[in-house]
């Protein structure tokens, strides 16, 4: 004999209800007892037509309504219309007993469980029998049975317990003496010993397909779904979840406790003992092996085998000086729980005896910090113990493996992933048998919590980075460009699957949760929403995701002031505007603070240089214990372009006007010929070298006329330049006369830092200095003589784009 159960999504409608059908003819070679929820969402519907009838809410009548229409439709829909008037009798009178138990509860204004048990029983008893009766109508060997006259149960109304000795007893004589090669059963139902109908908890169907495969032991339990099998993670949170081929009874109990809906918890108990194995498999695709559910499964070696979640969860916190050594307290506390009929989900005690925290249902809070209270009134009083602490909009999440007690780490590991992501943990715990690793978080977070712990435990070490890249000019196109060509590289060889969430210019902003096409972000960015860089934090602070990376393309101050908002959520901060580090010192102290403190990195290695390792080669060598004693570069990649251009035959405005339309200078290139910008990244240096500086501190020898830096315009920036144009050609000859090229040399020694244009002669590192290129000499205790030096392509779109760019892969590898 074969048990296949059938869920709510199954039998939803004809369409589905017809697949299950061709399910059924495929085993029909055995007897088979099949087990049918309602159809889906009726339980739903008849609990809140039920609460209405109870509140004198006359729109009850609606509600029912759709649910007698559902049932008559599904009816004509599958069943021959010359067999369709004893089914439609049979269906208007279960409906017509369902009117009036709920027209009772409308005149009384109380629903009782005893009742509230009756009405929702109905959603399976008028499925089980219409599916029944198609059954017959496509030619099958089928029977109704109805499920209250075989489990026979308590009185505890709403969620039942199992007289399993009559239980069996009646299953065992009822199924022995069956002719029909398929019997239809209502599951979630079933009748206390008086005869009055109970049922056994939401999602009870499994388990009365479990207490009849018991009772019969069967070779095989099969629970139909909608979902292949059990998950490593809830794939509707987890993209990347994946089905469980083969798992144990213990791990299947544990990841349905704690969320898994695929599986009703008690549903094992029954079958467990008997050792009778349980295939989860998907009637939408009933090819797929789904998962095996039995006894001694090793899990192929893996640790960890699911991450699962329940939601709606508070904790109730008892704590005072009180408590500690006094015996009972604990007894007290559960008791008046159990009094109320509060399940707890979770328990944590302090060592100390300090305090005891419990996770419940949020349903279940309000009544039980009331009841505590009034148990513990007279301590409360006399200040032995505080009134008990409520925290409300929580959830549980937990790694589960049977395996798990013989590794050493996992709880470091996943603490570590969660706190990385800004995921603060309230609560742990963890069971004697180390199958379980429980922590409460606070909702919002739990699609982030998700989706980090099953990368770190089961994407083979693939790495997710979730970039929101404001400023898509030269640089952010190139930038994003790069991402495009590189995703698959990057994904084979260094495990970082990076997608972009968010993309904002000066104009629009567009979002995607699933990752923006790289191919088409031009068009989906000029169709998007009016930019916002409030609006833009505050979606990716809701979006809420994994691994967030906050890239700034910009020369903005006003993204540059927004840093703290991200580092203070663990969003990463990647940026090439030199603006925050060349703030105020105490401004720059903050990031570098608040990165440490959420554990946020913030890099700006293209502040200096481009896409030259010079910041992350002084970190090394400031980490490895060196001193650095002076600094000499040529940090323009622009003034670099225009000096070496510059000469007798073409004039200063040409070339000026050439390195800004070939992208070597700042929009403005004021920026970059007065200077400003050498001393930002000279700076930034000195600060990277430990050295506390600010920028009105540096000296600036400009060889700019003031005019020039007077401008308001560019064009009149330019119209300046060919004013001076015999003042720059004087500077020219005087350097050629000598034998040397002119250079804007920024140097950092003893504390104080200038920069100029300085003559430089024949054979000095800086004299063949060519194009864009940037150079910088490090001399240090340990590079005293001969300099450590870094020399290379220091502006343009490309270069500084690829140095964003190893910023976000340094990340990645954090």
């Amino acid at each position: 004999m074969k048990i296949l159960k059938f869920g709510g999504t199954s039998v939803a409608n004809p369409y589905n209800i017809r697949k299950v059908k061709s399910i059924v003819e495929k085993n029909n070679s055995e007897h088979i007892a099949v087990v049918v929820s309602a159809f889906g969402g009726i339980t739903d519907l008849l609990l809140d037509t039920s609460r209405l009838a109870s509140n004198q809410d006359p729109a009850y009548k609606e509600s029912l309504k759709q649910i007698e229409d559902r049932h008559i439709s599904a009816i004509r829909e599958l069943v021959p219309v010359r067999a369709q008037s004893t089914v439609l009798s049979k269906v208007k009178s279960d409906l017509n007993t369902l009117e009036t138990l709920l027209e009772g509860s409308f005149l009384i204004g109380e629903l009782t469980p005893k009742l509230s048990d009756k009405i929702v029983s109905y959603g399976e008893l008028l499925s089980s029998y219409i599916i029944s009766e198609f059954f017959k109508s496509e030619g099958l060997d089928a029977a109704f049975k109805d499920s209250r006259e075989l489990i026979i149960t308590d009185n505890n109304y709403g969620k039942a317990n199992v007289d399993f000795e009559r239980t069996n007893a009646n299953c065992n004589a009822f199924f022995n003496a069956n002719a029909d090669k398929i019997t239809v059963l209502p599951g979630f139902v079933a009748a206390s010993k008086s005869g009055n109908s109970t049922t056994l908890g939401r999602g009870g169907s499994d388990y009365t397909a479990a207490i009849i495969a018991a009772a019969q032991q069967v070779s095989l339990l099969e629970i139909w779904t909608d979902v292949s099998g059990m998950y490593t993670a809830n794939p509707k949170l987890v993209k990347q979840a994946k089905c469980v081929s083969h798992i144990s009874y213990e791990e299947a109990m544990e990841l349905s406790h704690f969320g898994a809906k695929v599986l009703y918890p008690p549903t094992i108990q029954p079958v467990l003992g008997k050792e009778i194995p349980i295939a989860i498999k998907n009637t939408f695709e009933p090819e797929n092996p789904g998962t095996l559910i039995a006894k001694n499964n090793n899990g192929n070696g893996k640790t960890v085998r699911g991450i699962s979640h329940v939601g709606n969860i508070s904790l109730l916190s008892l704590e005072g000086p009180g408590m500690i050594g006094i015996p009972g307290i604990s007894k007290r506390f559960f008791e008046t729980l159990s009094l109320k009929n509060i399940s707890i989900v979770l328990i944590t005690q302090a060592s100390s005896e300090h305090s005891i925290c419990v996770g419940i249902a949020d349903e279940d809070v309000d009544v039980a910090a009331e009841a505590v209270n009034d148990t513990f009134a007279y301590e409360i009083s006399s200040k032995k113990i505080k009134p008990v602490i409520v925290e409300k909009d929580l959830t549980i999440v937990a790694l589960v493996g049977d395996n798990m007690k013989s590794h050493q780490g996992l709880s470091g590991k996943m603490f570590s992933t969660l706190g990385k992501n800004n995921v603060n943990i309230r609560a742990i715990a963890q069971g004697a048998s180390e199958r379980n690793i429980s922590a409460v978080i606070k909702k919002d977070d739990v699609k982030k919590a998700l989706n980090s712990l099953h990368e770190t435990f089961f994407e083979e070490n693939i790495k997710q980075l979730n970039l929101f890249v404001m400023g898509v000019g030269n640089v952010g196109s190139k930038f994003l460009q790069q991402i495009r060509q590189q995703k698959k590289y990057l994904k084979e060889e260094l495990k970082l699957n990076i997608r972009v969430i968010g993309i904002s210019n000066s104009r629009k902003m567009v979002f995607d949760e699933n990752g923006i096409p790289l191919k088409d972000w031009e068009s989906l960015l000029a169709n998007g929403e009016k930019a916002d860089k409030q609006l833009f934090f505050d979606q990716v602070k809701s979006l809420n995701l994994r691994n967030s990376v906050f890239v700034d393309n910009t020369a903005n101050l006003e993204v540059a002031q927004s840093y703290p908002d991200y580092l203070k959520n663990s969003i990463s901060v990647v940026t090439c505007n030199k603006i925050a580090c060349s703030s105020d010192y105490a401004y720059y102290r903050e990031l570098k603070e608040l990165s440490k403190k959420y554990n946020a990195p913030f890099l700006f290695e293209t502040n200096v240089g481009a896409g030259l390792p010079i910041i992350d080669t002084l970190k090394h060598l400031i980490a490895s214990g060196d001193k650095v004693k002076k600094i000499q570069a040529v940090l323009s990649g622009s003034l670099n372009f225009v000096f070496n251009t510059f000469n007798d035959s073409v004039t200063f405005h040409d070339v000026v006007k050439q390195a800004q339309e070939q992208g070597y200078t700042e929009p403005d290139p004021t920026i970059d010929l007065s200077g400003i910008d050498v001393m930002r990244k000279i700076l930034i240096l000195a600060r990277e070298s430990g050295h506390q500086l600010d920028i009105d501190s540096i000296e600036n020898e400009s060889f700019l006329p003031k005019e020039s830096l007077e401008t308001n315009s560019n064009d009149a920036f330019f119209e300046s330049l060919k004013k001076y144009e015999s003042d720059f050609q004087a500077m020219y000859k005087e350097a050629a006369n000598m034998d040397c090229k002119l250079k804007y040399v920024a140097q950092f020694e003893d504390g104080k830092a200038k920069v100029g244009l300085q003559r430089i002669p024949k054979g000095h590192d800086f004299y063949n200095l060519e194009g864009s290129d940037n150079i910088v000499l490090f001399f240090t205790e340990r590079y005293p003589n001969q300099p450590m030096i870094i020399k290379g392509a220091g502006a343009g779109a490309d270069v500084t784009a690829s140095g964003i760019f190893a910023d976000i892969i340094r990340i990645g590898n954090f």
